[in-house]
């Protein structure tokens, strides 16, 4: 349902004013305050918000509570735009708004008041959301807020979703949400790295949003975590060998061997999203069908390439490449690394046959800041927009967010308390 706003001028207390030495000084005019749900609407989503608009004055108060008389907390969007609920409305429930603008002046104000019923619980199909950002946990500085949609989002509905996604950091350090072309995941970073001790709360306000004509949004998810030290491992397909480096700092250099050129290595900036002690790789159903249990494994990308033990090769590694995409390494450096990393250091692969394929993984470092914003589907705020305007803004990867093999073929699926939602 549409909801139309109307704005009605407040009447103002008294019209006249004090009279001094013969000259009137006329009292301020009130604000002239819109708000939405309209008084009386009805078949309000339950993610609706308290919208508000003011000519003259700004919001004041805003209170809303629903037919018990028990409030709903909230806080305003950071533009002022609207008051969001921190949880959302239940269904068939009558809400009042009360909200309260102050003239510029200071010395009036208006109050308006909207009473406004919820829809029914929803009967169409709930669009999936998975948040691969945990409650709790300590993350690497390359560390994306992602979330995977299953079905994905149309490209005509990613403005309503984006607009329900909040990041806050402490201490601030703005960034941008940015689609994948195919709508499967959408990523939050900042333009730099994140700084080492910061905490982001993420909110996906999703439940009961109307996604296109089809679809309702599937919960409503939560989640604070911090950011630990950064560590970056660098991979040269040249050298054979991996520089790990921490908060700047070369630690060490490992010999390692990657994908050989039939399976080779991709190319690129990943960041690590899931970390095993003990997993198996099943390829059984591809060209090349295998299974083989491995330890110290830790995810790069969805179609499976890992770094991991591999002292099978460990005669080869630093000489030459054997493996099916992977990294491997030596089972003494798997176990070393694996102590060192978190899940979101950023791990750069360079000089190998093939390049990152966009959305393999998390890829939203694997193109430069001015490209990256090209994929948010709301206007980027001045401070962050790219330093020139790109003529077809709108998206920046692409792939499926489903795990499908692991050097090549059948990884096991990610880890529900790595990947997070």
């Amino acid at each position: 349902m549409t909801l139309l706003a109307v704005t009605v001028a407040a009447v103002p207390v008294a019209l006249g004013g004090c009279t001094f030495g013969g000259r009137e000084e006329a009292r301020p005019a009130p604000p002239e305050l819109t708000v939405t749900p309209t008084d009386q609407a009805k078949d309000v989503p339950i993610s609706a918000e308290v919208g508000t608009t003011v000519k003259g004055g700004t919001v004041t108060s805003v209170r809303i509570t629903d037919d018990t008389g028990a409030e709903v907390k909230g806080e305003p969007r950071e533009d002022g735009s609207t008051w969001v609920p921190s949880v959302p409305l239940k269904p068939e429930r009558t809400y009042t708004a009360e909200v309260t603008a102050t003239g510029d002046s200071g010395k009036t104000t208006t109050t308006r008041k909207s009473t406004f019923t919820t829809m029914p619980k929803s009967t169409k199909p709930a669009i999936t959301s998975t948040l691969y950002f945990a409650d709790e946990r300590t993350y690497g500085t390359a560390m994306p807020v992602t979330v995977a949609f299953d079905p994905p989002i149309p490209e005509e509905a990613r403005a309503t979703v984006q607009r329900r996604l909040f990041v806050q950091t402490d201490p601030p350090q703005p960034g941008v949400w940015s689609w994948v072309s195919d709508g499967r995941q959408v990523y939050y970073r900042a333009p730099d790295f994140w700084k080492p001790g910061t905490t982001i709360s993420f909110r996906a306000g999703l439940e009961g949003l109307p996604i296109g004509k089809e679809y309702v949004g599937d919960a409503d998810r939560r989640a604070t975590s911090k950011i630990g030290r950064q560590v970056a491992l660098e991979i040269d397909n040249e050298t054979k060998q991996m520089s790990v480096f921490r908060d700047g700092k070369l630690l060490r250099e490992i010999p390692v061997s990657l994908g050989k050129p039939s399976t080779p290595t991709s190319s690129g900036k990943m960041v690590i999203m899931e970390k095993h002690e003990y997993t198996t790789f099943d390829t059984r159903g591809s060209a090349d069908p295998y299974v083989v249990d491995v330890e110290d494994a830790q995810r790069l990308t969805w179609q499976g390439e890992f770094l991991h033990s591999a002292p099978w090769s460990e005669g080869v590694q630093g000489y030459t490449n054997v493996s099916h995409g992977c990294t491997n390494l030596s089972a003494a450096a798997a176990d070393w690394l694996m102590g060192v990393t978190e899940v979101g250091d950023l791990v750069t692969v360079k000089g190998t046959e093939v390049t990152l394929g966009e959305g393999n993984g998390w890829t939203a470092w694997n193109v430069s800041w001015d490209e990256y914003v090209k994929g948010s589907a709301l206007p980027v705020p001045a401070g962050l927009a790219p330093s020139k305007a790109a003529p077809n803004p709108g998206t920046v990867a692409g792939g499926s967010p489903a795990p499908e093999s692991s050097e090549s073929g059948g990884s096991p699926a990610p880890d529900p308390s790595v990947s997070g939602g």
